[in-house]
């Protein structure tokens, strides 16, 4: 055994290697677990025990032996490859896209930071809501259209029922029931309408709703607050006009417009050639919803607001079809938020 492996040995030190597969095939021969070196200690049973000993310290320099030459030639290849290849490593890397808020984020983060100014807290609650929160605390009678199957999003009919909220109004009923006047609150969420998908309508989409309650509240104070909100997010330029309308929760109430931007009033395709454009509607809170929450409509009066944000964005950004917003379309979405 001690020829074998002197011969095993000076045909390893003869051994050429110049590829990374050439180290590979040199491994698998000699350390692989079908290799010389597995025979060799299989061998072992076979010495005279007298001369075992000193046959398993040889095989041990054998193998020592073989992983340094396997580990120098590993080492020089890697060495050699990265001299010779022409890929420059004192190249600045690639940007990895770390993504980007979405346009409707933006915009609904921009609508609360104007609010916020003028001392607006921001409110959440539950997307599934009861009948009272969604419907009958906000004076909307039993045989409102709103009630009805096409409208609304309805997990259980019946004496208990219990829908998707169709508002953030709902949020609002809520911290009327828990605060006390005064109370000066924007409630942003999503919120579901039973409606076909289209350009101009989804079943589901995004509001801001506010909410003002104190001594003395007059729809002045709305009109100013609107007139603000409109000239911070359009633009100092930016007028509104109000037109009567009609919700169950407010009275009076109207139709906000704001003037178009796009065209400066003076009359486009986009506003229709009116030089306006419809954003939210608003009105001071009916003294019925003052008293289902608790709160003295003798006393105090307050106002209500409401916007979509998709409307909001569809004007600032000029997009025309609600869909784009739910697909998730990077080719959209990138025009927003270029780091994406």
């Amino acid at each position: 055994m001690k020829i074998q492996i002197e011969a095993i040995l000076q045909e390893i030190k003869a051994y050429s290697i110049s590829s990374a597969a050439e180290l590979e095939a040199f491994r698998i021969k000699y350390l692989g677990s079908k290799g010389i070196l597995k025979d060799l200690y299989a061998e072992l049973k076979n010495v005279p025990n007298e001369q075992k000993r000193e046959a398993g310290q040889l095989i041990n320099s054998l193998r020592q032996a073989t992983e340094d030459f396997y580990a120098n030639h590993k080492e020089n290849l890697a060495s050699t490859t990265e001299k010779n290849t022409d890929f420059d490593f004192s190249r600045p890397g690639e940007n990895i896209s770390v993504g980007g808020h979405h346009p409707l984020s933006l915009v609904k983060r921009e609508i609360i930071d104007i609010f916020s100014r003028i001392g607006f807290i921001v409110s959440e609650g539950p997307e599934i809501e009861d009948d009272w929160h969604n419907f009958s605390a906000l004076n909307f009678p039993p045989e409102h259209p709103a009630r009805d199957m096409q409208d609304t999003f309805f997990i259980q009919k019946g004496e208990n029922e219990i829908a998707l909220r169709t508002h953030t109004s709902s949020v609002q009923v809520r911290v009327m029931e828990s605060s006390k006047p005064p109370i000066r609150t924007i409630s942003p969420g999503r919120v579901y309408r039973n409606e076909a998908i289209s350009a101009r309508a989804h079943c589901f989409f995004h509001q801001v709703e506010g909410l003002y309650i104190d001594k003395n509240v007059s729809f002045a104070d709305l009109k100013q607050t609107l007139l603000f909100f409109a000239r911070e997010m359009f633009g100092e330029k930016a007028q509104i006009r109000l037109r009567p309308s009609y919700f169950p929760f407010t009275e009076p109430s109207a139709e906000v417009d704001v003037s178009c931007t796009l065209c400066n009033a003076k009359g486009c395709n986009v506003c229709k050639h009116t030089g306006w454009l419809e954003i939210l509607g608003c009105g001071m809170v009916d003294p019925n919803v003052l008293e289902a929450c608790g709160i003295d409509s003798n006393k105090y009066t307050g106002f209500a607001f409401g916007m979509g944000v998709e409307r909001i964005a569809q004007l600032k950004y000029r997009v025309t079809d609600l869909r784009l917003y739910s697909e998730n379309d990077l080719r959209f979405l990138k025009q927003f938020t270029p780091g994406i």
